[in-house]
Formats: C-alpha cells, structure tokens, sequence
C-alpha cells in the first residue's frame, strides 16, 4: 500500500507499482484519481479494485459498491467478484463517469464551486449564455444531423444514465459499449428543440479555442477538436463478494443485452 503525500505524483506511483509487478491495482480517492489508476490497469490488464474514499463516489455505485463500506472494499483483493466494463476517453484521456463542457465545465474551474455550487453554478450560466458570454463556442452535430452552435450543456458519460425518475443519477450498465450524450441548447437559440439525448461509439465537439471541462469532477482544459470514443470492456474490475455489485438503476431493471451482463469470476482467496 501507498500513502499519496502532498504534491506527490500519482502517475509515478502507479508506474512504479506496475515496474515492482503489481498483479492488480487499487485506488482509495475521488472519482479523478480513480480514472488515472484504472487508465494504467487497462493498459496493464490486470484487475483494478475501487475503494470509494471520494465525495460522492459516483463511480463506486454505478460498479455496485457498497459506499458506507470503505473498509469492506478491501475484500475485493482476496475475495472479490469480477467482471468486465467499458472505459471512455476524450483526446485520448481515460473517464470513468462523464465530462461536463459548457456551464458546468465552466463552473467547476471556479475556487468556490466545491463549497457553493449552486451560487457559482447560476453565476458562471449568466456569464456562458448571457449577452455577455466570453466563453469559447461549442459546436456539434446530433444523432439526426442536426447542427448546434448556441450549446448551454454537453454532458458525455461512460455509458448512459437511466432516465428512470427511481434511479435518475446512475447508470444501469458500464458495460454497453456506448457513449451517453446529454445537450442543452442556450435558451432562445430557436432552431430545434433544446435538448436532445442519444448514445454513440463516438462522437466531437468543436470549439475555436481551448475548452474548459469537468472531467469526473476535475478541472481540465482541452484542445480542440474534442474527440470521445468508448474502450468496450477494456478494465477488470473485481468487487467485494458483499456488495451489491450492481447499479441502483440495474437492480431495478434487468439489463436488456447480453453484453451488459458481462461474465463475473469469483476470485478465491490465495492459498
């Protein structure tokens, strides 16, 4: 085990545990380091095991991890179930919730956000769809070919989120090969209807200048043009045999595809 000190780079940890031959990967942290980590156990194909000591730990319920349970997370190194899930990219950098452009990308630049999130949030809307908007322009094409030029919210997720009002917020699968595309236009852009959500295997948003985003929580600016594409099951992940394992959003509804289901092994305990 390893003890991040302040200023101490989380890359280089994980390089240097994959050069000691670490046959899998654990990370206690928000949803940002969690990615970084899961990033190099794909690429690594060894197993990558979520400890969910973050804010809100988005990613740790939609894989069926017990959130109350930090401690119990643990298992998941001797005694886990495995499976199989997808992992998304943007310009080549690994996401395992979403990243926000637009709004919420904007806002969560922003020192105060954390600790006032509604205040900033209204505060940055006014300053990216008001008369006085001096953020870069995002443009995009939907799913039907329609062009959108005048973008309040582009939100694109690992996997689509259930519209279902019991389990708004989760995702009923990490393992359906697809991208969730969430827009809303600015208010009075007039041409189509203003929002619109579909999902893809991949998908560009462009922009005449770097794009501040909120990418699993985190602040990052990206070159244009921003290109997303889904990894299909491409991370290992094995959970603790006592949690539930699954989103609260697939224990409502079984998975309508095969793929979604993804075969689990049950990891015994080294002798």
């Amino acid at each position: 085990m390893v003890v991040l000190d302040p200023g101490q780079s989380l890359m280089e940890c994980v390089d240097e545990a994959v050069k000691q031959g670490a046959d899998a990967l654990g990370m206690a942290g928000g949803d940002g380091s969690l990615a970084v980590v899961a990033a190099a156990a794909a690429a690594q194909g060894v197993p990558f095991i979520c400890v969910p000591a973050g804010t809100r730990n988005h990613f740790a319920l939609d894989l069926g991890v017990d959130r109350q349970d930090v401690a119990g997370a643990l298992d998941a190194f001797t005694d886990g179930v495995e499976r199989r899930i997808d992992l998304a990219e943007v310009n080549g950098r690994a996401f395992v919730n979403n990243v926000s452009l637009g709004i919420y990308g904007e806002a969560v630049r922003h020192p105060a956000y954390r600790d006032a999130k509604v205040r900033i949030l209204v505060e940055t809307a006014d300053r990216v769809v008001g008369p006085g908007a001096r953020t870069p322009a995002l443009r995009l094409v939907d799913d039907v070919g329609r062009q959108h030029a005048q973008l309040a919210v582009v939100l694109v997720s690992n996997n689509p989120y259930a519209l279902d009002p019991l389990a708004l917020g989760s995702r009923r699968s990490l393992g359906d090969g697809l991208l969730g595309i969430v827009i809303l236009d600015a208010p009075d852009s007039g041409r189509h209807p203003p929002g619109r959500a579909w999902s893809a295997t991949d998908f560009e948003v462009f922009a005449p200048a770097p794009v501040h985003a909120g990418i699993d929580g985190e602040s990052v600016v990206l070159s244009p043009p921003l290109r997303f594409a889904i990894r299909p099951v491409v991370l290992r992940v094995r959970i603790s045999s006592r949690h539930p394992g699954a989103s609260p959003s697939a224990r409502l509804r079984p998975p309508r595809s095969p793929r979604s289901a993804s075969p689990v092994v049950r990891q015994e305990e080294p002798e």
